[in-house]
């Protein structure tokens, strides 16, 4: 079965050959890609079978895109819902079982109402029946201790930790540039 053009992302790569974002993995749509092609933006790595065509041009799609000029990863990731549920690994952190993203919460180690912030070091991954079962209690008092530490993380482990958490799809002209814990050949 031919896949749909629409579905032709394109893998970003740096100008190092590293995918700009491992979670979310940095994709761009096909017209984004046709277009920074054109304007000499980005290397064409690799391509699909599927063609687009103007009036005068015919071209394969990029599959794999890297960009000409190297941009710098960013040193402090935002304090975002996403980013920490990435940091504990989309995973309670009282109970440690693992949920999608639409069942897990923030839970404020020290509470809100006695003066806790809302900081990589006072929030935790929680599901909704642990953070209900904590409450506004401290950890000591309803006897649920974080399974780790919160800390705030490094942009390094959360690209380590979205690593683990690969996409539903992967085009095979994606494999050569992300490394999801796969066994490589001996030579």
């Amino acid at each position: 079965m031919q896949q749909s053009i629409d579905h032709c992302h394109a893998l970003v790569l740096n100008a190092d050959f590293r995918p700009l974002s491992y979670f979310p993995l940095s994709l761009w749509p096909w017209q984004e890609t046709v277009k920074a092609t054109f304007l000499g933006r980005v290397n064409v790595v690799a391509e699909y079978d599927h063609f687009v065509h103007s009036p005068t041009t015919t071209m394969r799609l990029p599959s794999v895109i890297s960009l000409k000029e190297y941009v710098a990863p960013t040193r402090k990731p935002a304090f975002t819902r996403f980013n920490v549920f990435l940091r504990d690994r989309f995973s309670c952190q009282y109970c440690g079982n693992r949920y999608p993203s639409e069942d897990l919460t923030f839970d404020h180690i020290v509470p809100r109402y006695r003066g806790g912030q809302t900081l990589w070091d006072n929030i935790v991954t929680a599901c909704t029946d642990c953070n209900m079962r904590k409450g506004n209690r401290s950890p000591g008092e309803c006897g649920m201790r974080p399974l780790n530490a919160p800390v705030r993380p490094s942009a390094w482990i959360l690209q380590q930790n979205g690593r683990a958490f690969p996409p539903n799809f992967l085009h095979e002209s994606w494999n050569d540039y992300l490394y999801w814990d796969s066994e490589l050949d001996p030579a």
